[in-house]
């Protein structure tokens, strides 16, 4: 009885994927394969034609390439700080300061601008608790007022040092 069972589940099994086989669009190219056979009917041509009214001089060319290449790499270049700022304040407020990066808006407020004095002071604040956020609290536990100075004082070079880096 058992085997009559596993031969009648078997031809069965086999059965299915005779049928799926043959019915099934997917296999023989059914409606998606007219889906890309539709890319030929000539529509496109027309975008390309046009693609080719627009060619731009090799100045306009090496000028986006250029534009895409500080995109890509934000305000990396901008001014040079500290290894310290880098690996605990940069990854929300910008690697300048600025709240932004590659154009995009970042975790924390733009910093840039402040002076030291409010630096230091938001900074204490953050420590103690008197202003809440886990994230800045969490970077700032271990810290020794020296250090929130140092911060500080950097920080509130970042005007001078961007004044600097045009000139």
């Amino acid at each position: 009885m058992k085997n009559i069972v596993v031969g009648v589940l078997t031809l069965f099994i086999v059965g299915l994927m005779v049928f799926t086989a043959m019915d099934d669009a997917v296999f023989h190219g059914g409606h998606q394969a007219k889906v890309i056979e539709d890319f030929g009917d000539g529509s496109n041509q027309k975008v390309a034609a046009i693609a080719q009214v627009e060619e731009k001089s090799d100045r306009e060319k090496e000028d986006e390439e250029l534009k895409a290449l500080r995109d890509k790499a934000g305000n990396a270049g901008a001014f040079k700080v500290s290894n310290e700022y880098k690996s605990k304040c940069s990854s929300c407020h910008g690697v300048n300061g600025s709240g932004f990066q590659n154009g995009k808006a970042m975790m924390g407020p733009p910093i840039f601008g402040q002076s030291e004095e409010e630096i230091y002071t938001s900074l204490v604040d953050f420590k103690a608790g008197r202003k809440e956020n886990m994230v800045m609290k969490g970077l700032l536990m271990h810290l020794e007022d020296e250090d929130l100075k140092r911060f500080a004082k950097e920080i509130g070079e970042f005007p001078a040092r961007a004044k600097e880096e045009q000139n």
